[in-house]
This record gives structure tokens, sequence and C-alpha cells, in this order.
């Protein structure tokens, strides 16, 4: 059997892979809207409300007694593609495979005895949706990939002295995939899809220390997480091409080192570095219907951030920050179903006090993303080209004390 589900059964696995996650190559690092402002630099030591849960749970130390956080992301990725294919199978550039997509989170802490704190996170930490015109020159190698997930992240924190607190989490994730492609035979294949599922546990883990009065340095960690990727290739005609596929695929850890240091009453400086190890994924090995293993050589990468918060008055506070996002993968192992490039963020946003109890934040990115070479082959086709892309978002959170 000739069906090339090696990529599209990583498309399951790697459901943020594409360009269009943004931070790490792969995960979607818009967790809150308060930090967005700030190119989410100091992500793991500001510990400014609830969403600190995913960054670093230890800071649910330093929150009111109970605190419920929602936001929600509008992100619009654009990824053009220019350039040839052989052999020569005619068919466009795809049109701009981006799409608007609304990514939300959610967060409950309070505090349970002076010193202990509970709560639960529920966000989306991978997505993907990047879908080309279907008569485009690389429909055997991808046409649309959407993937969802969904992420259960109960946490505790404890405060050990006025200067240090530790927290853990565990993360129980929930992911869906649909991607297609053209499969090439001697006469070709109307669309070939591949549907799956599964579920993977991980977690994470925190720590806070208020170094001096007014410096505050964050670490924070989250685990790999295992998927076995129960998936099932299908086609109307012919149905030799139906069947089950499995894959065995770790996520990467990662690690950040944040800092927040006040300047002044007025102004805050924040800075972080985070490292994900994209090295893990050097391979996927297929099992059942094909028994394959693609080589993905994917790398190591950083991503830095610096931002500052300026307090206007009691009511109004302005941010502003720059980050760099590496780069995990080379034009050479580059696909286009994940078409991911180095991204440079400028960001900007803010909060105001409506009241005592309740506070809106808001913010706003634009990402340039250094363009990204292809040179893929699969389906018996070579892509080679580059791709003209850039992300935007806009997004906005409600926090409510009581």
């Amino acid at each position: 059997m000739s069906l090339r589900v090696n990529r599209l059964v990583a498309g399951l696995a790697l459901a943020g892979c594409a360009s269009f996650a943004h931070a790490a190559g792969f995960a979607l690092i818009e967790q809150n809207a308060s930090g967005l402002g700030n190119a989410y630099a100091g992500a793991a030591a500001v510990a400014g409300d609830a969403s600190t849960i995913f960054f670093n749970p230890a800071g649910m130390t330093l929150l009111p007694d109970r605190q419920v956080v929602v936001a929600g992301h509008l992100i619009l990725p654009q990824a053009e593609f220019s350039g040839t294919v052989t052999p020569d199978i005619g068919g466009g550039n795809g049109g701009d495979a981006g799409g608007l997509a609304l990514v939300p989170n959610a967060y409950f802490a309070f505090r349970l005895t002076p010193d202990v704190h509970l709560g639960v996170g529920l966000n989306a930490p991978f997505g993907l949706k990047t879908e080309y015109a279907p008569d485009w020159i690389g429909r055997y190698q991808a046409i649309k990939s959407e993937v969802k997930t969904i992420n259960i992240n109960p946490s505790i924190a404890y405060k050990f002295s006025e200067t240090l607190s530790l927290g853990a989490g565990l993360n129980i994730q929930w992911v869906e995939a649909t991607l297609t492609n053209r499969q090439p035979l001697p006469a070709p294949v109307p669309l070939v899809t591949i549907k799956g599922d599964d579920y993977g546990w991980g977690y994470n883990l925190g720590a806070l220390w208020q170094l001096t009065p007014a410096t505050r340095l964050g670490v924070s960690y989250r685990s790999e997480v295992d998927y076995t990727l129960d998936g099932t290739a299908s086609t109307s005609d012919p149905v030799v091409f139906n069947g089950p596929v499995t894959a065995d695929v770790t996520l990467p850890d990662s690690a950040s080192l944040s800092l927040v240091h006040k300047l002044s009453p007025s102004w805050d400086l924040l800075a972080d570095v985070t490292w994900t190890g994209w090295s893990d994924f050097d391979d996927l090995p297929i099992r059942g219907t094909v028994n394959k293993t693609t080589i993905e050589n994917w790398e190591d990468i950083l991503r830095y951030s610096l931002g500052a918060t300026w307090r206007m008055s009691d009511k109004l506070s302005l941010r502003g920050g720059v980050a760099y996002d590496e780069a995990p993968v080379s034009d050479i192992d580059r696909t286009p179903r994940i078409p991911d490039g180095a991204r440079t963020w400028i960001a900007v946003g803010g909060q105001y006090r409506l009241s005592a109890q309740s506070v809106i934040d808001f913010g706003y990115a634009h990402l340039f993303v250094n363009d990204p070479g292809l040179q893929s082959i699969d389906n018996g086709t070579k892509l080679n080209g580059e791709y003209s892309s850039q992300v935007d978002i806009l997004s906005a959170q409600l926090t409510l004390n009581f």
C-alpha cells in the first residue's frame, strides 16, 4: 500500500507544530491576555493573576483569596507559499494557508489555608489549522491540517516563607486532529483523510523567590507528554486506503527562567528565557497499515523576551514587550504541514481596573516571521520554495476577585 501516512499521522501528534502556533515551535503561549502586552516577558515570575497556574503554579501564593480569570485570543496567521514542484503536476501556490482562530483560557485559584493555595486551569496548549487550495502544487503532501487540544491543569502551591513559594500541577490533555491530502496513484485519489485522537498527561513545577523587595525570580518546568495516537486513513475509492494507523510520539519538555524588577513605584522591568527540548522529536515511527519511520531532525530551541509595565495611575497600566523565537526545523526537514520559522514579536497592551474586585487586560502583538524555506520530498513530489508569513494576535481578559 503506497499511502503516505507518515506525515499525516505526524500531524496528529504535532498538533501545534506549524508556524501558526506561537512559541517554541509548537506551543500556544497565549495562555492569558495580561502577559501578551509584555510579549510574555517575565511570565514565570509576574504572578499577576490566576493564569500563573499555567506559567508557574507557585505564583498562586501571591493572589487574593479567590480569583477567576477568563481570556480569549483572536489569532490571525498568514502563510503564502511561492515555489515549484517536481515533477510538475500543475496547480497554484495554495493561497493563504492561515485562518482566523479563537483560543480561550480560564483559571480559578483560591486560598485553602494561609500558606496553601489550590487552582485549576482550562486551556489549549497546542493548536493548528492550515488549509491550502485543493488543487495547489503541494496537494500530494498536504491540504488541510486541523488540530484541537484541551488541557485541564489542577494545581497546588505552598508558601514556605515570605521569600519562597513552590508549586506543582497535573496536566491532562486531549488532542483531536483531521488531516487531508491527495494521493498519487496510476490515477490520483480525490482525497485522503486521517482522523484521530488520544489522551496524554504530564506535570508542571514552579518556584518563586523574592530575591529583594524589588526583584522576584521565577523558575518553571513543564514535562514531556506521551501520546499513542490511534488514527484512521480513509478515502471513498479505492477502499484499500482505508485502515488504522498508530504513532508513538513524545511532545517535548520545556523550562523557563523569569525575572521581574520594580525599577520605581511606576515602572516594572521583565525578562524571560524559555528552553524547549525539541531534539526529542528526531523521528516518527509509524505502525499498523504502514510500518515506516520518518526522520524529523528537530532541534532544541530558546525563546527570549523583554518587557516593561508603566502604571500611569491607580486604574490604568500600559505594557510593551519584544521577543524572539528560534525555529526548531531547517529548510531541508520543514514540511507544508509544519512551515515553522523563527519569529520576532512586537507587543503592546494594558490593564484597566474597573473596581476593587474586577480588572480587564488587553493586548496586541505582531509577529514578524523569518521567511521559512521549504525543500519537502513526499508522495513522489518535491516542493522547493519559501513562505511569506506573519501573525497578528488580539487578546482580552476579565479577572474577578471575590
